[in-house]
């Protein structure tokens, strides 16, 4: 049993951080393209906001896939999937922004439940915790 609850917990935080990842690999890669459409959206600071952007994606998602600092880096994940939602996709009017919009909040819940349980048995977490001598949570 612990070992399937292992799998399902790696291949879930592999799946949730797959989205991030890439939009903050694409985010670093056209760093134009990315602080032009935060401009269009309004935002102040977009060379900060645009540099925001990658370290919270791409480095929180790398994070959650390695089951590095999985609570608080989720934590934030979470805040900035509501944070994303309402600056991004607020215009509920519109179909794709109402899908977007539940999508974001979707995965806001993926990551409190993240927070709430960690990374398990399979994660740097839990390999760190054995090398201080600490029983990780299975």
């Amino acid at each position: 049993m612990q070992i399937t609850q292992n799998a399902a917990a790696l291949i879930g935080r592999i799946l949730i951080c797959l989205l991030f990842v890439l939009g903050g690999w694409g985010k670093l890669m056209a760093p134009v393209a990315t602080q032009a459409m935060f401009a269009k959206q309004g935002l102040p600071l977009v060379p900060a906001a645009w540099l925001l952007a990658v370290v919270v994606e791409l480095g929180g998602g790398v994070l959650i896939f390695l089951g590095l600092f999985t609570r608080p880096v989720a934590l934030i994940l979470a805040v900035w999937c509501v944070a994303t939602a309402l600056i991004a996709h607020a215009d509920l009017a519109d179909r794709a922004q109402e899908i977007n919009f539940l999508k974001n909040m979707g995965l806001t819940g993926g990551f409190l439940y993240i927070a709430a349980f960690g990374a398990r048995a399979w994660s740097f977490d839990a390999w760190r915790a054995r090398a201080r001598g600490a029983v990780p949570a299975e």
